[in-house]
């Protein structure tokens, strides 16, 4: 068993409320994260003897910022150096409504610390350690579980909170365990239409930046029949492709494979590989309704843009975020342009300004990640050597253009025709788009040979 440490900059916060008389308990993942050999930041305690968080608030604020959330709840927010620490009430729920909110919520100084686990959803997640004692509380096995690699419900409190399908699944991937037939009996009961978008993005989020296999994950969804709620990703199932492409079997098949290999291509970048990650997922999209076999051969004719339409009824399940929609739109949309211009390019010539057009329409860097995952994606010869030389060749054409990053911007702005005397008004709009197609042609690449095509531009229109 790893022994359990507490962060050094915790150990003051720790001694401050065990000298109040108040029983400090470490909870949940912090504990079971640690016990895998690997504690977070995120650190939740649970301190028990306490009637209220006025006098906790008190002695908390001299260690760090205390903001109070979840009023009902009873959690105090404590900001310390680079930890996150919750601190909470014991308490016990009942529940009452529909949603996150429909709770009755009460807190008991005394109640002890197997009846309030009782209310946690997993038992790896119900585990706690009294770092003054240095003692596991382990009511529910969790230990055991975790180290069979089971994931388990507490008690039939489980069934209170539908969002616990979801931590399931991220869970089940994350840590690559099992869940036992009990536990998913329950979950195939659970409604998960009346959770708020931001909580199932919350563990959506986890599933795809957290798992090494995400596929994991999303094959469990489709084992507890909750796939239902996501029609988009459902459709995938046992919709056909030709074999000498996809010789590994139907769309689902191939993009449980596309999620694990942009799964191992993530930059690190939160926001970014959260774009990836779902343009990855909803890339063929379109394949469903776009899939007919034709002269002996399953075809999906302009599945790309046909996949922008169901992308976005996936995502508005998740998220109302214009920035998030968006760009994965795009990739959906673009995600076969490299190979196609590559094909272009093995016959003839294929023009800078074709590159330069793609990139005002998505970011060549994320669709290379996205396109070479969908492409490692298969089990053909080239995927398995993963071999990508459309994938290269972009890339090379987008850094001597300098757009792998960015898209080019506009040389001509309305100054320029302002300084050459011509009057402001709609018309600018129009001979500035005209520049900007010029510039795209490569006709001109500096803004000093910009102002002569301008000059010479406005003499023909005279």
């Amino acid at each position: 068993m790893v022994r359990l440490k507490v962060p050094h900059q915790l150990r003051p916060v720790i001694e401050a409320l065990d000298n109040m008389g108040f029983k400090p308990i470490l909870v949940g993942g912090y504990i079971r994260d640690s016990l895998l050999g690997s504690p977070g930041k995120d650190i939740d305690i649970e301190v028990h003897g306490a009637d209220s968080l006025d006098a906790l608030t008190k002695t908390l604020g001299t260690f760090g910022s205390v903001n109070q959330v979840g009023k009902s709840f009873g959690v105090l927010k404590l900001s310390l150096g680079n930890l996150d620490i919750d601190i909470s009430l014991p308490r016990i729920e009942a529940k009452t409504g529909l949603g996150h909110r429909g709770f009755h919520v009460k807190h008991f100084a005394d109640i002890s610390f197997k009846e309030a686990a009782k209310r946690r959803d997993f038992t790896i997640n119900s585990m706690g350690w009294d770092p003054i004692r240095n003692e596991i509380l382990d009511p529910y096995n969790g230990a055991k579980d975790l180290q069979d690699r089971i994931l388990r419900h507490v008690s039939s409190a489980f069934s209170e909170d539908p969002l616990r399908v979801l931590r399931g699944i991220q869970f089940a991937a994350r840590f690559q365990f099992k869940m036992c037939k009990e536990t998913q009996k329950l979950c195939r009961l659970l409604d998960l239409s009346e959770l708020p978008k931001e909580r199932l993005l919350d563990e959506w989020r986890k599933l795809l930046l957290k798992a090494e296999k995400p596929s994991i994950g999303l094959e469990l969804l489709k084992e507890l029949d909750q796939l239902k709620n996501y029609p988009e990703l459902e459709k995938l199932i046992e919709c056909p492709q030709d074999p000498e492409w996809h010789p590994e079997g139907d769309v689902w098949t191939h993009t449980l494979m596309v999620v694990d290999e942009m799964a191992a291509l993530r930059t690190g970048e939160e926001k970014r590989d959260l774009i990836l990650m779902l343009g990855a997922l909803c890339h063929d999209l379109g394949k469903p309704n776009t899939t007919i076999f034709e002269n002996g051969r399953w075809r999906s004719p302009n599945h790309e843009s046909e996949g922008v339409e169901p992308t976005k009824q996936f995502l508005k399940r998740l998220t109302d975020e214009k920035n998030l929609i968006k760009p994965i739109c795009d990739l959906v949309r673009e995600h076969l342009k490299p190979a196609l211009l590559y094909n272009d390019h093995l016959k003839n010539k294929v023009s800078d300004s074709a590159i330069r057009r793609l990139s005002l329409r998505v970011n060549l860097a994320d669709l290379y990640l996205v396109t070479q995952a969908d492409h490692f994606g298969r089990t053909t010869a080239d995927a398995l050597a993963k071999d990508f030389p459309a994938g290269k060749w972009l890339m090379e054409r987008a850094e001597k253009l300098t757009i792998k990053d960015s898209a080019p911007k506009p040389l001509l702005m309305g100054r320029h025709l302002i300084a050459l005397g011509y009057p402001k008004g709609p018309s600018m709009g129009a001979i500035l788009k005209d520049g900007f197609n010029a510039q795209l042609e490569g006709i001109f690449s500096s803004e000093e040979d910009g102002i002569k095509w301008l000059k010479n531009y406005l003499k023909k229109i005279k």
